[in-house]
């Protein structure tokens, strides 16, 4: 079976080995000619990236990039971002890298012509609709990890430098208009980053497979997505040069992010205030949430995934998933305790705060209080 494709489904993703040289011809389907390349730091020397710009100045493309992008990207990164574009007179973005050069991109591109502040787009109710739809620049996505989706997104997350909490930014027109998979760009991964990322793929099935709410297309998307990272994960991980292995992991990282449109919930909760106070590794810090998590929705989630498991190739319904998951982390070098990822005890209290305010709260299949968050923090510490 050849592992390449055309797919217009969640948006138009080019999916293949060696696809990065039809970046040119993408951004033109994207109607952008004067691109400005976003990536992150750790990106920026790199091979993949030299080369992609390689292709675009070979293309008449140029080759401008900014890569003032943190691992939880915030609104400073915006600014710096939105100044490049504007002094370069670009017409659109490139989107490059893992989740936060793919979502700092994306709100480059949604920023450049609005005129009120980005927090006035959080994903509360109806917010994104003060947006001007009209302005939003072209984006295309190339992501560079198996993990969050951020290529098939229709949101970004954004750190208030200021008070440390994480805000999702959303608008429909957020979704790249053409996304690059190519699962060459994920070699040269080092294990922790594909164990770390491809875990968060993971966590975004699980969650959205759990989640209450209806939406029998995702729940399907999660339930093939867990199927694909059980079975790719610990290749890719083991031989980094396994490009079947790197391939099956990029689908499962946009269907993870396709899936959750049904809805996340406590892990991305906690993970989400947990990153923006501790820099942590956002996949990572999901996968030591997760046992706690499980849990604590095991009276609502037990019957499916009881159900699940077996198609998971897993023994023991959801109480064998559950020591699953904990012996797949121990396996790919993930720590038991948030205590690990450098969490304090002192932190319970603001980290409860901040989950509470979470977005991803209202997908989890049992309500989350202040008491349940804090006896769940304190589990996972």
């Amino acid at each position: 079976m050849s592992l390449t494709g055309n797919w217009s489904y969640p948006t138009v993703i080019r999916f293949g080995a060696g696809r990065i040289e039809e970046l040119p011809d993408a951004c033109a389907q994207a109607g952008i000619m004067r691109p400005l390349l976003v990536t992150d730091r750790g990106l920026a020397e790199l091979p993949v990236t030299r080369r992609a710009l390689e292709i675009l100045e070979a293309a008449d493309f140029g080759r401008a990039m900014l890569a003032e992008v943190d691992p939880n990207p915030n609104e400073q990164n915006l600014e710096a971002g939105l100044r490049a574009y504007r002094a370069g007179g670009h017409d659109g973005v490139i989107a490059f890298g893992g989740g936060s050069g793919l979502d700092l991109g994306k709100m480059v591109a949604f920023m450049a012509g609005q005129t009120r502040p980005v927090w006035d787009f959080e994903d509360v109710g109806d917010w994104w609709t003060r947006a001007n739809a009209d302005v939003i620049a072209p984006i295309v996505a190339v992501p560079t990890t198996a993990g969050t989706g951020s290529e098939v997104g229709r949101a970004a997350v954004l750190t208030n430098s200021e008070s440390h909490a994480k805000k999702i930014i959303f608008h429909p027109r957020m979704l790249p208009g053409v996304v690059i998979c190519d699962p060459e760009l994920t070699v040269g991964m080092p294990k922790f980053i594909t164990a770390g990322t491809g875990l968060d793929a993971f966590a975004h099935c699980v969650e959205a497979y759990s989640s209450p709410h209806y939406h029998p297309m995702s729940q399907g998307i999660a339930l093939e997505g867990m199927k694909l990272v059980i079975g790719n994960l610990p290749r890719a991980y083991a031989d980094g040069s396994d490009i079947e292995a790197r391939a099956n992991m990029m689908s499962a990282a946009a269907m993870g992010a396709t899936a959750f449109q049904k809805g996340l919930g406590a892990i991305h909760a906690m993970s989400h205030p947990i990153g923006a106070h501790f820099n942590t590794h956002h996949g990572t810090t999901n996968a030591v949430c997760m046992p706690a998590v499980l849990a604590l929705n095991a009276p609502v989630i037990r019957d499916r995934f009881d159900q699940a498991a077996g198609y998971l190739g897993i023994a023991g319904g959801f109480d064998g998933f559950c020591t699953f998951v904990e012996e797949f982390n121990d396996s790919l070098g993930i720590p038991k305790r948030l205590s690990a990822l450098g969490v304090t005890e002192a932190a319970i209290p603001e980290l409860v705060k901040g989950a509470l305010t979470d977005p991803s709260c209202g997908g989890n299949p049992v309500a989350l209080t202040e008491e349940n968050l804090e006896a769940l923090f304190r589990a996972a510490l």
